[in-house]
């Protein structure tokens, strides 16, 4: 594995308070006569790397969908950092620190690798628009501050030859890679990971292991993680909860969850070959 580089500058600029303490208390969620999840409690703290798994059909995408203000849930409360999130709305939510990447690719494929970086930087953007269009001096001091951090998080993904590229003509784990660079644009205090690893080789998720590991543990980065591959989930998660039919059936340390009775009947098989 390559070295990390530098400390990005958006966890030594930003508020030192970096809180991201995520409670969900009693989430229920329904279509119609479908519940998609049942009762959900779980509680993420600053820092942590969070696993959430099961099959599919298990709520997993409900529940982030929820706690990222895409779906509304009929019973219970979301609180980060102690204020209630239930009913924000998605856009309230980024301004308070929530990002989050998509387990289907929602990048916009003819635009450049740069352009799509850019775009999450307007939740920054602290100036009008007579300013914008004089390019006056506060908005050429702040654009130049934007690019900085566009270009440090553009080293740290490893994507510099990629820059200018559009990118519907990058491979499929690339377009993963710049996803997860535009969530980071953001500046989160969560980061909310749906299946990053999916339709990746081993080379592109052994580089999206590394960039996660700096991220969470040399920078504090909070994280939910939704993802099907367990050997990657159970070596790099500190808690994992697991989902079946809308329902929890477990939560703990991966070394505990892997054997549990419930959860691997529900979903991993033999737990001593895991």
């Amino acid at each position: 594995m390559k070295a990390c580089r530098g400390q990005l500058s958006i966890y030594k600029e930003r508020d030192p308070d970096r809180g991201a303490e995520l409670e969900i208390q009693g989430v229920c969620l329904h279509f119609g006569g479908v519940r998609a999840l049942n009762n959900i409690d779980i509680h993420v703290h600053t820092g942590e790397l969070f696993a959430i798994i099961g099959p599919n059909g298990a709520g997993k995408t409900s529940l982030l969908n929820c706690i990222t203000g895409f779906y509304r849930p009929q019973q219970g409360r979301i609180l980060f950092n102690g204020e209630d999130i239930t009913q924000r709305p998605t856009h309230d939510l980024v301004h308070m620190g929530i990002g989050r990447t998509f387990q289907n690719i929602e990048l916009f494929p003819g635009m450049s690798v740069l352009s799509n970086l850019l775009l999450a930087r307007h939740t920054h953007c602290r100036y009008g628009f007579a300013p914008a269009c004089l390019f006056a001096p506060s908005v050429r001091r702040e654009e130049i501050r934007h690019r900085r951090i566009l270009e440090e998080i553009i080293d740290f993904l490893e994507i510099q030859s990629l820059r200018n590229k559009t990118v519907g003509s990058l491979p499929y784990g690339m377009m993963k890679r710049v996803e997860l660079g535009r969530a980071l644009a953001l500046e989160p205090r969560l980061l909310v990971l749906d299946e990053p690893f999916a339709g990746m080789n081993l080379e592109e998720k052994e580089d999206m292991v590394r960039f996660l590991l700096d991220l969470n543990r040399l920078w504090g980065q909070t994280m939910i993680l939704v993802e099907h591959d367990m050997s990657i989930v159970m070596s790099i998660s500190r808690r994992i909860a697991v989902l079946n039919f809308g329902e929890k059936l477990t939560e703990g340390p991966p070394d505990e969850v892997v054997r549990h009775e419930e959860v691997i009947k529900a979903y991993l098989g033999d737990a001593d070959t895991i």
